[in-house]
């Protein structure tokens, strides 16, 4: 959508978008440095991306997909209540706990591939006596 103006974000969303970039905890920066995680199937994710009212941890505009870790640091109720929230306005939500991101790193980027359904599958062989 060429020419599409976007309204200004709120001061306070933005401002706080701008502060978790700057201290991103352990697991942001695994899940963000790991070397396949570069542009993972090719797509580019946002970090710490303004939905207002909230921040959302990882965004890609592409699959309309939102990626969230918690810690302990999360209220389970806060975070369904996000989680709600961006489901209304049409977002794929997917949360993992911090521990999981920081101990099998290489398991949660294969979900998210998984997730945004940009995975290059083995083709099915075909029936016996089609094809060569």
């Amino acid at each position: 959508m060429q020419g599409r103006i976007k309204p200004p974000l709120p001061s306070r969303t933005r401002g706080l978008a701008r502060g978790f970039r700057q201290a991103a905890t352990d697991a942001e920066l695994r899940l963000r440095l790991h070397p396949r995680a570069g542009r993972p199937g090719g797509l580019k994710f946002r970090r710490q991306h303004p939905v207002p009212p909230h921040v959302v941890v990882f965004y890609c505009e592409a699959k309309k997909l939102v990626v969230e870790l918690d810690g302990s640091q999360h209220d389970e109720s806060a975070g369904r209540t996000c989680t709600v929230f961006l489901e209304s306005l049409g977002l794929k939500v997917l949360r993992y706990w911090d521990n999981d991101v920081l101990q099998q790193t290489e398991a949660v980027l294969e979900a998210i591939l998984d997730a945004a359904g940009n995975r290059t599958l083995t083709p099915i062989p075909l029936p016996e006596g089609e094809g060569l």
